[in-house]
């Protein structure tokens, strides 16, 4: 199974959802909740939004994964989160920033039917792109991010 998450993943250019498990990557962020998968979903929404964030796209990865291969995962979802005044500074500093964005979240359901969330740590990603005038840009998102995290 998660060697098909993978390749699913690799064909989708998601790479911030290749983790699979509740250890905390270096390029993310996570947090195990004592909530139901429905519950992170609803409460790591309003925690960007408090935050100037918008879910602008929404990948469900168990429901794709089970109408393009025949194949049961746990429940699995991509948020593409974007706070319009940080991808404004991003783009004007780095035209290509685009290829990056938006900054994905993750929510699923682990090994141990725990629920997880993870954030995409934007510092991590930035590293790629060797242009300091992003420096500011990427430590203010990540800030934010973690503290979604942090705050769920």
């Amino acid at each position: 199974m998660k060697k098909l998450l993978f390749t699913f993943i690799i064909l989708t250019g998601a790479f911030s959802a290749m983790v699979y498990s509740a250890e905390t990557p270096s390029y993310g962020f996570s947090k195990t909740l004592d909530l139901s998968y429905e519950e992170a979903l609803n409460k790591v929404s309003a925690e960007l939004k408090e935050l100037g964030f918008g879910i602008i796209t929404e990948i469900d990865v168990q429901a794709t994964m089970k109408k393009k291969l025949d194949v049961d995962i746990k429940p699995y979802k991509i948020l593409g989160a974007c706070n319009p005044s940080f991808a404004y500074a991003a783009i004007q500093a780095e035209t290509h920033i685009g290829l990056f964005l938006p900054c994905n979240v993750i929510v699923y359901v682990n090994e141990d039917n725990q629920t997880v969330v993870s954030a995409v740590d934007p510092v991590a990603m930035m590293a790629a792109v060797e242009n300091p005038e992003l420096a500011e840009t990427a430590n203010k998102v990540r800030e934010s991010l973690k503290r979604v995290i942090d705050n769920l």
